[in-house]
């Protein structure tokens, strides 16, 4: 071992008594192969730098980093274990039994105590009119033009908008390091620029490439802890923060989860308690019947709830898909926050928060403003955005989402011509009263064929983009990303489980007549993604089956990200986008 490496042995060694009280075994001679892990010391394993990102590996996994991350995975790795085994629980219960999901009695006394509140949110986020949403902050290019940007936020997204690569988380925590740090000449003060709302992984997701007591890393204590170790005192210091996002949260019990980490590290990093402010995404059907418990957990560090329209209209599906009550008509043409179930639950999200004094907001603007802004379809796509987003103002949301740099002004405009002052927490809503039957009642309609290709369409496309280390791609005038990417897939297999049929000649959607389309499907793709290569059709093929393969399962896979990211072939494609061999054969990971 070298003179730097038994330096840091023996560093490692020393806090690791420090903080854990316990010994530590002789390590083992470090190897410089990329496909060995190292051991950083007894029980953690970390993989080697991603090709390329040495000085950022460094400045993250220093000593002190790698124990807070050891010690934060030690401290909340089995409550993580609980809340996912209580997932599974929950939904084998609702299968069994046929219930559907309502307001607990057992927390009805928090429901019903209208003398708490949440704590008032730091200035920066009282006025969040219009974030940037779906910005993967290993995209440096966009992300220095969305710090450049009017909008007054930035969602930072290691999740549905990220691909989760080593690469890419690596270089993302590291760019949001560099910013927070004011390390990019081209960049705003962090104090000056629209604050960062940091979002990481769900608690489905796993990070593969470092281990803790033989065990793969929670995905979001793996961003979370990073990101705080680094950057969350910078932050603090600079009224900037530290501020989060909180994805696929489906009960209070996860919120409290979520409050314990927060307070655990406000703890060891010596912030002020309630420091970090988190906003919670109401992704999950089951999360709506709990949104006054989530915030009465996290009512010190809470900046509000959001609500979106894809990923809560997979949920039915994921929760329900094999009950024919809950079949979902074509999303391209009978699904909007217009149809009643999606306006109630804005309505009863706006109306909770609002109520207990926390921030209301909306989903994310997915349309593309066309490059001619004298053209016609500009006009007609602003407008279409425009009215959509009117909606969610005239709710009562007091802020929302968008992908289009372009539409951050018109939109702060629409907010600024039908609304008075930094928010709307003064618009409580107490003319509603929404019940369970109007949050679980389907919209009408069928299923086109043109809904069924886009769907296919969109499915495949998200899994090519993963395959190249992508999180979000552009088809048809609009980003796609993972949340859409789920309610397609959805929508496949739920129709092909109930024999639905389309309207256009009421033949029925059977496992055939999708691999028939799929097939059709795949050869436009094509041309759309311009495959030039041996490489790229190949990488189509792959797709193509891996999509079929998911919307063709008996049971029905949770979550698409879950199944991509344990799948070999993903595994083997990060390996892929970094080396290949001379004759083009990727060099497997596992």
């Amino acid at each position: 071992m070298c003179n730097l490496g038994r330096k840091l042995w023996t560093t490692c060694v020393q806090l690791f008594k420090q903080r854990f009280g316990v010994p530590c075994q002789s390590p083992q001679p470090l190897r410089t192969n990329r496909a060995t892990k190292m051991s950083v010391l007894s029980g953690v394993e970390l993989e080697p730098p991603p090709k390329g990102l040495m000085e950022a590996y460094q400045t993250l996994f220093t000593t002190k980093s790698i124990l807070f991350l050891t010690e934060l995975t030690t401290t909340f790795q089995g409550e993580v274990d609980k809340i996912l085994k209580l997932r599974i629980s929950r939904k084998v219960s609702l299968d069994l039994t046929g219930d559907l999901p309502g307001f607990s009695d057992e927390t009805a006394h928090i429901r019903n105590d209208a003398t708490w509140k949440v704590l008032p949110v730091p200035e920066r986020l009282r006025k969040r009119h219009v974030d940037i949403g779906d910005l993967a902050p290993c995209d440096t290019e966009r992300f220095m033009q969305g710090l450049r940007s009017s909008a007054q936020g930035i969602q930072v997204d290691f999740d549905d908008g990220n691909c989760p690569t080593y690469h890419n988380q690596i270089k993302g925590i590291y760019n949001v390091f560099k910013v927070v740090h004011n390390q990019f000449h081209d960049a705003p003060p962090i104090s000056q620029a629209p604050v960062l709302m940091l979002r990481p992984r769900a608690w489905n997701m796993v990070e593969h490439n470092m281990m803790v007591n033989g065990r793969q890393v929670p995905g979001p204590l793996f961003d979370f802890g990073l990101l705080m170790f680094h950057c969350g005192m910078q932050l603090f210091e600079n009224s900037s923060g530290p501020f989060f996002y909180l994805s696929k949260v489906e009960n209070h019990l996860e919120a409290r989860l979520w409050n314990n980490i927060f307070l655990w590290t406000e703890d060891k990093l010596g912030l002020p308690v309630g420091s970090v402010k988190a906003t919670v995404l109401i992704e999950s059907v089951l999360a709506t019947f709990e949104m006054e418990e989530i915030l009465y957990e996290l009512r010190d560090h809470s900046a509000g709830l959001n609500c979106g329209i894809w990923d809560y209209s997979a949920s039915f599906v994921n929760k329900f898909g094999h009950r024919p009550a809950f079949l979902l008509p074509d999303r391209s043409k009978y699904v909007n926050m217009e149809k009643q179930f999606l306006k109630s639950y804005m309505d009863l999200l706006v109306q909770t928060c609002h109520r207990r004094g926390a921030l209301a907001t909306g989903g994310m603007a997915a349309l593309l403003l066309p490059r001619d802004k004298n053209s016609a379809l500009y006009s007609k796509v602003l407008a279409t955005v425009t009215r959509l987003k009117l909606l969610e103002v005239s709710a009562g949301v007091d802020g929302f989402m968008v992908y289009d740099l372009d539409l951050i002004e018109p939109m702060q405009q629409l907010f600024q011509q039908h609304t008075q002052g930094d928010n709307q927490l003064n618009e409580l809503r107490d003319d509603l009263s929404v019940t369970p039957t109007q949050l679980l009642t389907m919209p009408a309609g069928g299923v086109t064929l043109y809904g069924l290709k886009y769907n296919i369409a969109v499915g495949i496309l998200f899994i090519e983009a993963w395959l190249r280390g992508k999180g979000h791609f552009f088809y048809k005038g609009q980003v796609e990303d993972s949340a859409t990417a789920e309610i397609s897939r959805s929508q496949v297999w739920q129709w092909i489980r109930h024999h639905a049929r389309l309207e256009d000649d009421d033949s029925e959607v059977t496992s055939g007549l999708v691999k028939s389309l799929t097939q059709e499907v795949r050869e436009e793709l094509r041309e759309v993604l311009q495959c030039s290569t041996v490489r790229d059709v190949q990488r189509l093929l792959t797709a193509t089956s891996m999509f079929l393969e998911v919307v063709q399962k008996s049971e029905f896979p949770e979550f698409l990200t879950t199944y991509l990211s344990q799948d070999h072939t993903f595994l083997a494609s990060q390996v892929e986008n970094e080396e290949v061999d001379a004759g083009g054969v990727p060099r497997h990971k596992l």
